[in-house]
C-alpha cells in the first residue's frame, strides 16, 4: 500500500491573498444559494429521494479544489468526503506526529487550528440532535475496505485523534455494520454518528441499504450525507453555477451570480451539445463522469481519441472548460510540478487552507515530491 502520509520536498508554496479572498467569497456565495427558494427547487428536482430527505444537519470537512489561472482561481471540483486535511496539517506542523497513539493529550487540546478541523463533528452531532454541540459517544469512520484505501494512513491518525478525545471509533466497511431502520451497530455497540469517507454518495449499493434505512429514519448522524453532495458536489451543479443568467432567473442576487461565474468555468453535459461541436472543442475541454469522486475516470480532451469520445454516455459525461493547473518547482527536480489548492470547509466556516503537488493528470501522490506543502499568503 502506499505511504499516503508522505509529504512533499521542503517547498513552500504561495498564494496571493486576494486570491485566497476569492476562493472563500465563493464556498460562501456557494453556501448561501441553498437559502434561494427558486434555485433549491430548481436542484431538488433532479435529485434522487435520498438527497431530497433534508437530515437536519450539514457535512464535515467539504473541499473545494482550485486551479490558478492569470485572471484569478477557478473552481474545479466540490468534496462532500475531501480527504487530506490531516496531511495538510502535516505538512504546515511538521512535528506533529503521524502516530497518534503516541500523540500527547496535552498538545492536540492545547493546538486550536486542529480543533477547529475536529470542531465540525461536534457541530453536527448538536445539529442531529437539535442540543448542544458535543462529539459523538462512538464513531465510525465508513469506507469500502477502509485498510485497502490510498487515504487509509490519514484516516487511522483521524480515529487516533478521536479516541484521544475519549470517543470510541473504528475504521469499518459498511458490510461490517449491523443497520436498519432501527440504527446502526458495530460489534453490538450503538453508533451515533458515520464519518462517511464512502464514494457511493446517493447511497445506492446494496452494502449500503442498511446505512441508508438508519439515515432516513433519522437513526443516525450521517456526514457527510447524500443531501450535501448532491446540492454541492454533484458535478452537474456546475452546469448552473457557471451561468449567471440562469442563476438571476431563479432568483439569486445578480452581484451573487456574478461573482459565482466569473469563478465557476463552463461546464456543459455532453447531451446538450452536438457530438461535432464537442468534438471540435475537446482539446480546450476536459470530460468527467458525473458521478466519479476525485479525479478518477476523467479524460483530456487533448489526448482522447474519436473511438474513446464515442463511446462516452452523453447523459453522464461533462464537458467542462479546461483550466490547468499552476507549477511549483522543488528543490532538484528536473522539471515542475503541477500544483493545485484546496480549502477544506465546514458549511461557511474555513478549517484550513492548503497546496497539493503532484504530476501526471491525477493528485495521487504517487511520484517522489508528491502530497501536500505547506502555503504561504502573500501580499496584503
Amino acid at each position: 500500500m502506499v505511504d499516503a502520509t508522505r509529504t512533499p520536498a521542503p517547498v513552500m508554496v504561495t498564494l496571493p491573498r486576494r486570491h485566497l479572498r476569492t476562493m472563500i467569497r465563493l464556498v460562501r456565495d456557494l453556501d448561501d444559494l441553498l437559502a434561494v427558494p427558486g434555485y433549491l427547487a430548481q436542484v431538488e428536482e433532479a435529485l434522487p429521494a435520498v438527497a431530497r430527505f433534508h437530515p437536519g444537519h450539514a457535512a464535515v470537512m467539504m473541499g473545494y479544489d482550485f486551479h490558478l489561472t492569470p485572471e484569478g482561481p477557478r473552481l474545479i471540483e466540490v468534496n462532500t468526503n475531501a480527504g487530506g486535511g490531516l496531511l495538510a496539517y502535516q505538512a504546515h506542523y511538521p512535528d506533529f506526529r503521524a502516530d497518534p497513539e503516541q500523540l500527547p493529550l496535552g498538545l492536540l487540546l492545547g493546538d486550536r487550528p486542529l480543533l477547529h478541523l475536529l470542531d465540525s463533528f461536534s457541530q453536527e452531532m448538536g445539529l442531529w440532535t437539535s442540543g448542544p454541540a458535543r462529539l459523538p459517544r462512538r464513531l465510525v469512520i465508513m469506507d469500502a475496505e477502509p485498510t485497502q484505501q490510498f487515504l487509509y494512513p490519514e484516516t487511522r491518525m483521524m480515529a487516533g485523534l478521536f479516541r484521544h478525545l475519549g470517543v470510541a471509533t473504528d475504521l469499518v466497511d459498511p458490510g461490517e455494520l449491523d443497520a436498519s431502520e432501527q440504527g446502526v451497530w458495530y460489534h453490538g455497540a450503538p453508533v451515533e454518528m458515520i464519518y462517511n469517507r464512502h464514494c457511493d454518495f446517493y447511497l445506492e449499493e446494496p452494502a449500503l441499504a442498511g446505512v441508508r434505512a438508519a439515515y432516513l429514519a433519522g437513526r443516525v448522524c450521517l456526514s457527510p450525507n447524500p443531501r450535501a453532495y448532491g446540492l454541492l458536489a454533484d458535478k452537474r451543479r456546475m452546469i448552473l453555477w457557471c451561468r449567471p443568467d440562469l442563476l438571476t432567473e431563479l432568483g439569486v442576487p445578480e452581484a451573487t451570480a456574478r461573482r459565482i461565474g466569473a469563478v465557476v468555468p463552463s461546464t456543459r453535459l455532453l447531451a446538450d451539445l452536438n457530438p461535432e461541436a464537442a468534438w471540435a472543442i475537446r482539446r480546450e475541454s476536459v470530460f468527467k463522469p458525473v458521478t466519479e469522486s476525485g479525479s478518477r475516470g476523467v479524460l483530456l480532451g487533448e489526448k482522447i481519441s474519436r473511438k474513446r469520445f464515442g463511446e462516452m454516455d452523453p447523459a453522464r459525461t461533462l464537458v467542462q472548460e479546461r483550466v490547468p493547473p499552476s507549477l511549483t518547482v522543488l528543490g532538484g527536480a528536473e522539471t515542475p510540478m503541477k500544483t493545485d489548492y484546496r480549502l477544506f470547509v465546514y458549511r461557511q466556516r474555513i478549517l484550513a487552507a492548503a497546496a497539493r503537488v503532484y504530476r501526471g493528470q491525477v493528485t495521487n501522490f504517487r511520484e517522489p515530491g508528491s502530497g501536500y506543502a505547506p502555503l504561504m499568503v502573500t501580499g496584503q
